[in-house]
């Protein structure tokens, strides 16, 4: 992450396989034991947002930050996730999640070089079966309290998750769903008087 928080020792929390018949509660389960301070400040991004949420209600969190992700189920596309209940997720060729073109960079809002080099080198680590797995998850997820101690900033150009479905504290004004990487400067600002309050 391009994030700027002087001040603060960042932890990055690695994915580990998912079981095939998993639940995201279950997951959080097992993928909590890497935080290992007492009420530690968390920060999300997209997928890892959702599950922060879980984690949160797992262990007390002193505050929490989800960037270009969703608090609650209600967020989500009904449309989008209604086909992954169906098993669409199967389906979708590994080949396909694991390439980019002018259509990927467009959907995941990256415009300048360096930005289109990072998605195309995060899509070619993509474990598919770890992404199939995440998305017929996120499809049963069931989480309906917006969690305590808790902000959300997010993009008014994320196509991922669509920006008219989520309520966020902070709206970043063109931000698409990795706008991480070319509005670091603004998210770090409003995480760094976050934290501080």
């Amino acid at each position: 992450m391009n994030l700027k928080l002087p001040g603060y020792h960042k932890v990055y929390i690695n994915w580990i396989p998912a079981l095939p018949h998993e639940s995201l509660t279950q997951y959080a389960g097992r993928i909590k034991s890497q935080i290992t301070v007492e009420n530690p400040y968390i920060i999300g991004l997209s997928f890892g947002g959702i599950m922060a949420v879980e984690v949160s209600k797992q262990i007390r969190v002193k505050k929490m930050v989800l960037i270009s992700s969703v608090r609650t189920r209600r967020e989500l596309n009904k449309v989008q996730f209604f086909f992954m209940k169906m098993g669409l997720y199967r389906i979708i060729p590994g080949s396909l999640i694991k390439r980019t073109n002018f259509l990927t960079y467009r959907y995941f809002g990256t415009r300048t070089p360096s930005d289109k080099e990072a998605l195309t080198k995060l899509l070619l680590e993509t474990d598919v079966t770890f992404f199939r797995w995440a998305l017929k998850a996120i499809a049963f997820w069931d989480n309906k309290e917006a969690p305590e101690r808790t902000i959300l900033i997010h993009g008014t150009a994320d196509r991922v998750i669509a920006s008219r479905l989520v309520s966020p504290d902070y709206r970043i004004k063109g931000g698409g769903h990795l706008m991480i990487l070319d509005k670091a400067d603004t998210i770090s600002k409003i995480i760094r008087n976050y934290f501080r309050e």
